[in-house]
């Protein structure tokens, strides 16, 4: 593996009519950012050179049309595709998802080739990008196909880590998804990547309830009763410190989260509407539990903003750290699991 100074960072380029392009390009207006990576953008180095000039951002654009091609020290778009797109910022367009998309599905295939290190992707619109060949809810479970492991939307900051049972389903199905075996999966899968994506050692794992005051000992619900705590007990038998269940309403706002490694929630809305409250717009959404790391932005395509030039980038920019992070984090890891006797601690 290589150094991190080294580490090729190949970006997928979301909804061209959003403001992917524009976070992307601010990003890399500074270059130090090139200290640290060299960025592949897989896109059309035209068509980002008119976003560019539409948002007035002078970072400079290194077109390729070879992944072999990509200079260290320069920003590398790779030409997926030689046509013009009709950019109209801010629309929903069938046609701009198709693009997003050969975007995406490229740069996967890249980083299933090592040809890039880490995937870094812009926000995707979840209903324009459907189509005959990619009938997914979005990047993440596109990636749980492709990639090797068991994927887990698990949202970063700093300290602050989200991760979900049960993510893009509506909440009239939570209940009935919410199984030993998929509980068993999701911490495990926690726990592995707090030891060997964050360097924890002996992590500690909160776990939400599902219903209010996590059930009130079965008289809200009884899931809490019947699935949760025995799983939680079965987990922590074999080694794994999670706790709970918790009651959410008041977990976060008691600060009681900052006792633990990792909280865990039963449905998007309980763990994201929390985390995107403290984060303040610079979380990042990793997908944990592959074989090749993938970081994303905690934001979507922002239509409303798109081509104004006033987009916010500093989520954007923490997912390529995180990235570059975990990256290392994993050589590091190796290390110490080949050599247990350097192991230390971090809490």
């Amino acid at each position: 593996m290589k150094k991190a100074e080294n580490i090729i960072v190949g970006i997928s380029i979301g909804d061209l009519n959003g403001i992917g392009s524009e976070v992307i390009l601010k990003t890399f207006e500074d270059t130090r950012m090139l200290e640290l990576c060299t960025p592949v953008i897989f896109a059309n180095v035209k068509i980002l050179s008119f976003i560019k000039k539409n948002i007035n951002s002078d970072t400079a654009l290194h077109g390729i049309d070879h992944i072999e091609q990509l200079v260290k020290g320069k920003i590398n778009v790779l030409n997926v595709w030689k046509e013009g797109v009709d950019i109209n910022f801010g629309s929903t367009d069938e046609n701009v998802g198709k693009y997003a998309i050969k975007s995406f599905v490229a740069a996967t295939d890249a980083l299933k080739q090592d040809h890039i290190d880490v995937l870094v992707t812009a926000p995707i619109n979840k209903f324009n990008i459907q189509s005959e060949d990619f009938k997914f809810p979005g990047h993440t479970d596109y990636l749980d196909q492709e990639l090797d492991g068991n994927a887990l939307m698990f949202m970063v900051q700093d300290k602050l880590r989200v991760g979900l049972l049960t993510d893009h389903i509506p909440v009239t199905e939570v209940a009935k998804h919410l199984t030993e075996k998929l509980i068993v999966q999701k911490i495990e899968t926690i726990n592995k990547s707090l030891k060997q994506d964050f360097n924890i050692t002996k992590p500690k794992i909160a776990v939400l309830g599902l219903n209010p005051h996590a059930g009130d000992n079965g008289v809200i619900g009884n899931e809490e009763e019947k699935i949760i705590k025995p799983t939680i007990k079965k987990l922590f038998e074999k080694g794994i410190f999670a706790f709970g269940p918790y009651s959410a309403d008041g977990f976060f706002g008691s600060g009681q989260y900052e006792k633990f490694d990792a909280i865990i929630a039963s449905y998007h809305d309980q763990g994201l509407i929390p985390f995107k409250t403290l984060s303040f717009g610079t979380g990042v959404n990793y997908t944990a539990g592959l074989s090749k790391i993938r970081t994303s932005p905690d934001h979507g395509t922002a239509y409303e903003i798109a081509g104004k030039g006033v987009a916010d980038f500093s989520s954007f920019k923490e997912a390529v750290y995180l990235a570059i992070d975990i990256y290392n984090s994993r050589i590091e890891y190796k290390e110490l699991v080949k050599n247990p006797l350097k192991t230390k601690e971090k809490s």
